[in-house]
């Protein structure tokens, strides 16, 4: 043992399937790494098995720590709060799925000790996803990149090391539509990359249907981004303007031809379009007014049920 230690924050939610088998992955891997660990596990409201055979894991083996939210808060809350408890030097974040192979962690605590702040997982390429997901994927990373000026990593997941002193300065960013990887960028640091191949799913389901990944990717652009409501201006001053020219076009139709109007067809189809214009450019406005109605509520991030293996150590929620 060198001295160091490192955390794994492990978020859960209905993973009964699957955990076991992470666990013991996660053991091997970080006691042949030769460092002094700790692994935590975060359950995320998990309606199944997953708390109970988390705890007979914790009890059985002391290096496993577990968080039990209240309820489901989500993904990048559970990695949130994972990242509040973690005692390390460094704090590494990976899904239970295995589709991130735990024997990464090695080399990312290798970049970490020659003095990266930030070590994030690029995946090379992606088993067992559809052809579908994985256009969507490519074309969201990129497009997000090109919607903000913060510089962040495309084809890049949760799955990281973060140095201790980038969790601290994170954990004075509060707020609450949160999109983890993105706030990391945002930070700064000195950071690299590890390559690896993304696995299939060990077993069970996603966790992230394609309704989840719709909101996911409405939360990261927001939370980066004014450019939506640019666009909604742009927008709003060109049609206008088309509209000015269509009402001179109709005037000097009126007063100079003798141009029937053949009915209404062609101003109830004029009317549909820029109503349904109004009304996407009042759902953007809106995203971003709940965001700042959940942030002026002011609500904790999370409340913890229980902990295990937490020497002593109870906060019960994140403000």
């Amino acid at each position: 043992m060198d001295g160091i230690i490192c955390s794994v924050v492990v978020p859960v939610y209905n993973e009964e399937e699957v955990i076991g088998e992470t666990c013991a992955r996660l053991r091997e891997t970080m006691d042949a790494a030769g460092v002094t660990y700790e692994i935590l596990l975060v359950n995320d409201g998990s309606r199944d098995r997953t708390a109970e055979l988390a705890a007979e894991i914790c009890r059985e083996h002391p290096v496993f720590r577990m968080i039990s939210f209240s309820r489901n808060f989500g993904h990048q809350i559970a990695i949130t709060a994972g990242m509040d408890y973690a005692r390390g030097d460094a704090i590494v974040v990976i899904d239970a799925d295995l589709q991130d192979p735990p024997s990464v962690i090695a080399q990312m605590l290798d970049k970490w000790r020659e003095g990266y702040e930030v070590v994030y997982g690029l995946r090379i390429s992606r088993k067992g996803e559809s052809t579908a997901k994985k256009i969507t994927s490519k074309i969201f990373y990129r497009f997000l990149r090109g919607m903000t000026e913060v510089n962040i990593p495309v084809d890049v997941g949760d799955f990281r090391l973060i140095d201790r002193k980038v969790r601290d300065a994170l954990r004075l960013v509060n707020e609450r539509n949160r999109y983890i990887r993105g706030l990391i960028s945002w930070l700064g640091f000195r950071s690299t990359s590890v390559e690896f191949v993304r696995e299939k799913r060990f077993a069970g389901t996603t966790k992230y249907p394609f309704r989840k990944m719709v909101r996911f990717a409405i939360d990261a652009i927001t939370s980066f981004s004014y450019k939506p409501l640019k666009l909604a201006s742009y927008v709003g001053m060109a049609l206008s303007a088309v509209s000015f020219v269509y009402l001179l076009v109709v005037l000097w139709q009126r007063l100079f031809t003798d141009t029937a109007i053949a009915g209404w067809a062609s101003s109830i189809a004029v009317s549909l379009f820029f109503n349904g214009v109004i009304l996407i450019i009042l759902g953007i406005i809106g995203e971003y007014i709940g965001r700042i109605y959940d942030e002026v509520k002011g609500r904790p991030l999370y409340i913890v049920s229980h902990t295990l293996n937490m020497d002593g150590e109870q906060r019960i929620s994140r403000e």
